[in-house]
Parts: structure tokens; sequence; C-alpha cells
């Protein structure tokens, strides 16, 4: 980071009541804003435009302008550990069309994973690095639903007490354009655990953003996510990902009219979700889903797509096999982990011999090892039951 950047950060860290302004100096903690009335941006969004036609409604780009406006402002402050628009990217030839990009020496610079990978449920733990402990500067803005049903932004807004608090913040490592961090309700310190609010809140996001470009990820414990602190990711892409691509078939049509299909022919199993009167049904079903595979410890990730109208469910077995031994050593020493970019066609390489080297059938192969094929026709079988009840 530049001295210029830490400068700012140290300012930033430094806004809020003159009461507890050293705690604040040596941590720069978010959870200084709480604890000494400090403001942060903030976008409201209403709920009022849900309806039988929300998911085919024109698109509007004010929201992700903006976001994307303070996306930049955060690269300009040089507050991320690598240049992303330097990185080098291409598209595989091929059926699928996976996308790679070389961030040289990511593994380094991003925080390792502190918990077990063999458990997709595991309690918050407060010793353990959580986004309470992120810098002011890395925040963009606060996103809430308003309380006068009035879609809004505001530039300072104070944080009360009851708030919920719910963050847009910055990847400090990104690994594509607009890289940022939805954290629901930031203080109640949720673990990595899916919950029917904060999917839909996610959706939300999704919808306000509405562009096909912009990406939501997410991933459970046991399919690489790193912190156990609730989150999603998200960022900005104007191509369509592989998985979005994808041949599907109809398996289910629920009440309230949401479909569960499932993808043909991608080398990854997994399940995609769409339809649905309101954003309320979708959410309801997916949450359902996740709750039923992380009770029975099934590590998944999901990518939200279309603005909100798909979301897709990978089940994946990655870390298993590679807690016994099953994973080859040469791809173990490409440090790719599957995540839910990765496994939706979008793959970072650490080192240039695995950039220069990628190809389709390499990444298949890679696949082959994340999937979880065997049990598949089982694990749809008991979802969707367990879905109709």
């Amino acid at each position: 980071m530049s001295s210029n950047g830490a400068n700012e950060e140290r300012r930033d860290a430094n806004e809020g009541n003159s009461e507890g302004r050293e705690e604040c100096d040596r941590d720069r903690l978010i959870e200084c804003l709480l604890l000494h009335g400090g403001q942060l941006p903030l976008y409201t969004f209403s709920r009022s435009q849900e309806g039988p036609n929300l998911l085919s409604k024109e698109p509007h780009e004010s929201f992700l302008n903006k976001l994307l406006q303070r996306w930049e402002e955060k690269n300009d402050r040089g507050l991320f550990h690598h240049d992303i628009a330097a990185c080098e990217s291409k598209i595989l030839p091929g059926e699928y069309g996976f996308i790679v990009r070389l961030i040289e020496g990511r593994d380094i610079k991003k925080r390792p994973t502190e918990y077990r990978m063999n458990k997709v449920l595991q309690p918050f733990d407060e010793k353990k690095f959580n986004f309470t402990k992120i810098a002011q500067a890395e925040v963009i803005c606060r996103f809430e639903e308003s309380d006068k049903n009035i879609t809004n932004y505001v530039d300072a807004a104070p944080i009360l007490a009851h708030d919920s608090v719910n963050i847009i913040a910055i990847n400090v490592s990104p690994i594509g354009y607009g890289h940022i961090l939805l954290i629901p309700r930031i203080f109640e310190r949720l673990p990595q655990r899916m919950d029917r609010d904060s999917l839909l809140l996610s959706l939300h996001l999704a919808r306000e953003a509405a562009s096909p470009n912009f990406k939501i990820g997410y991933n459970s414990l046991g399919a690489f996510a790193t912190i156990n602190h609730l989150h999603f990711q998200a960022f900005h892409l104007p191509m369509l990902l592989s998985a979005e691509k994808a041949s599907t078939e109809c398996i289910a049509t629920l009440r309230g009219g949401v479909k569960i299909l499932r993808l043909l022919n991608y080398p990854v199993k997994g399940f995609v979700y769409e339809g649905g009167t309101n954003l309320q049904d979708l959410a309801y079903t997916v949450c359902n889903t996740c709750t039923f595979l992380e009770v029975n410890n099934q590590p998944y990730n999901m990518l939200i797509s279309d603005s909100g109208k798909r979301i897709f469910v990978f089940l994946q077995c990655y870390a298993e096999r590679q807690a016994l031994g099953k994973v080859s050593q040469e791809i173990l020493d490409t440090q790719v982990n599957p995540a839910a970019w990765e496994i939706s066609g979008y793959l970072v390489m650490k080192r240039r011999k695995d950039y220069e080297e990628a190809s389709e059938q390499n990444i298949c192969g890679f696949f082959a090892e994340v999937s979880l094929s065997d049990k598949f026709e089982e694990l749809q079988e008991s979802v969707v039951q367990a879905l109709k009840r």
C-alpha cells in the first residue's frame, strides 16, 4: 500500500466521536463506528417492486454505477493487494469457454483458511479473523431495506445501536473488476451458514445491480469459504460464465412456481433454481436446500445469476478427496481451490506455468476430482423430497 493510501486509511479510521479515538487508531476496525457513533454511506432499497413481474422488470444501472465508482476510488487509494487490471486473462478454446486469470502469489497474499475442511457447520470463533476487524476504509456502503419504502443513497448516515448493519466492502484480494463482499448483519457475528434473510438480501443486491454482468457467489465451509463469518462475494464480468451457458432439465416444480433444474453435460454436478412469484419464494426454496445440505454435512457452492433470476447450487467433494489422499500431487501443486467462481468457470491461476498450460481438458480433469458424481442421483432425490414436504 502506498504511504498516501495508508494515511487516508488512518484518517478514515479517526472519523466519528473523539471518545475512544485511541482504540480506533490502533485497530482501525469497522466496529469502532458502532461503538463511537460514526457514519457510513447508505443505500436503501424498497421491496415494493416485488410482484409477479419482478424478475422481468427493466434493468436500471444507477446502483451498480455507484458501487463500481466507489470500488474504483478504493482501488485508486491503493487498498488492494494487487492491481486486477494488470492481471492477464484469457478464454480457453473448447466447448465450455472457461476463463482463466493469472494472479501470481495470490495464495500467499490471501488470508489462509482457519477452519476445518471436513465440517460444513462450525460455530463462530471470535478469536479468529472476522469482518468486524476490517478497516473502515474497506467499506463501500451499508445496504439496507428502506423503512420508508423508497430507494435512496446518501453519502453519510449515522449507525444506531439497533440497526442491522449490512455491509458492502471491498475484497482486498480481488479476482475481478468490482470484487466486493456482502456481509449481512455484520455485528451479529453469524457463522458461514445460510439463512433465508441473508439469502434474500443477496437477491436484493442482485436485483438492485440489475445487470447480468454482476455475479454473486457463496461458498460453504468445506467448499473453500476461508472465513467463518457469514458473507457473499460479487464482481462484475461482462460475459457469461461457463455454468450460466450450460443446458438444464427441470426435475420438479414446487409451490409458488419455483422450478428445480439439474445441470446437464457440465463437469460439476448441481442444481439450478428459477421462477416463483417473488424473491421470497426463490429464497425460501434455495435456503431450504442449503439447510438440507448443511445438516447432512455436504459442502456446496452457489452462483446467483441474471439479476437474481437464477441460482446455481453446486455439490462438491474435493476437500474430502484431498484429505483421503485421492487428489494427484500435480493438481495440488496448482493451489487452485474449487470455490464458487472456479466451479462456475472462472479460474484463478497463481503460477504462470499453470496459466500458460491451462486447457479445457486439464480443467475438466480437475473438475472430475471436485464434482460429487457418485452420490448425486441419490442426493438429488433426497433434496427434491425434502423440498416437497
